[in-house]
């Protein structure tokens, strides 16, 4: 939007601006790396662990950015400050990414050349938060979709990617299967992995447990939430969860970077639990909202009616 402006390979380019080719890797083949962060009080959250993981996902694709991890941490530092004047005090989704670039059949009509690209923007949070307010309170339902994950010898899940259509089919499977619903995958022995884009947690007899870390993106957030629940001396635990654990659950929660946390109320069309948002989970987030010093569900709401008339 007006104001806004986009890293692009070293350079600050204003956002409608910020094109790359046809012919990009990014394109032919989802060949991209890619983070999520984003701010409290216009501060990233956790940033060197995105970076980090990151970098880990470009030595997973082999690609050579040609920046270091501080030259990046840099540089996203700076995006933010050139566009606080534009961002109108909001919180904003900070994202990069980092594409291998054209191929060599495709040299001379690329503008940008051959090398990798590395974009850095911000947007703020304002649709992808505020349409989710009434989850807070209400929850949200997960089915358990046809389309599974994709196994770790395939496509590493742990190296955040742009190869994800097996994500948006299962968000397509749940919307069909009800209108609100959102996916849970699986893994090919009926495990439960994670959402599209989300970490799963179930609570049961005062304890937490979260599928095993195998064939699923370990999550920024969903290390904080596990941080924040041993802190609160809540038992935490890494385990194989079948829906049959799910539908016996006191109460469960999925976290992802824009919104932190949000509970599930209804699982495969059952209530968990009561069917309301648990105890632990309100002790979860309350527990998050002060580290970061921000009513994460009242700004959900805040959002929500900004976002009636805000245009991005």
């Amino acid at each position: 939007m007006a104001g806004r402006v986009v890293y692009f390979n070293g350079e600050f380019i204003p956002e409608l601006e910020a094109r790359i080719s046809i012919f990009d890797c990014a394109l032919m083949f989802g060949d991209m790396v890619f983070e999520v962060t984003r701010t409290f009080n216009q501060k990233p959250f956790r940033l060197r662990e995105h970076l980090d993981r990151l970098y880990a996902s470009m030595r997973y694709a082999e690609i050579d950015c040609g920046l270091t991890v501080e030259q990046m941490d840099a540089a996203t530092c700076e995006t933010i400050e050139r566009n606080l004047p534009a961002l109108d005090g909001l919180d904003v989704q900070i994202m990069h990414d980092v594409t291998r670039g054209a191929q060599p059949i495709y040299e001379g009509i690329v503008k940008e050349g051959l090398a990798p690209i590395v974009s850095i923007n911000v947007i703020p949070l304002v649709r992808h938060v505020g349409s989710l307010a009434e989850k807070y309170e209400k929850g949200t339902h997960l089915v358990i979709t046809p389309q599974r994950s994709v196994p770790a010898r395939y496509i590493d899940p742990k190296a955040k990617n742009r190869s994800r259509i097996y994500y948006k089919l299962a968000e397509l499977q749940a919307v069909r299967m009800e209108e609100a619903a959102m996916p849970l995958l699986t893994d090919e022995r009926g495990f439960i992995t994670e959402g599209s884009g989300s970490n799963f947690f179930i609570a049961r007899h005062g304890e937490i447990l979260t599928p095993r870390p195998n064939d699923i993106l370990r999550g920024v957030s969903r290390h904080a939430c596990i941080e924040l629940a041993r802190g609160l001396g809540i038992p935490v635990r890494e385990a194989d969860i079948e829906p049959y654990d799910v539908r016996e659950a006191d109460e469960a929660w999925i976290t992802s970077t824009p919104f932190s946390m949000i509970p599930v109320t209804r699982f495969n069309f059952q209530a968990v639990g009561d069917g309301k948002p648990g105890s632990i989970y309100r002790r979860l987030l309350t527990a998050w909202s002060d580290e970061v010093g921000v009513d994460i569900a009242a700004q959900a709401r805040e959002y929500e009616t900004l976002a009636k008339t805000w245009r991005p």
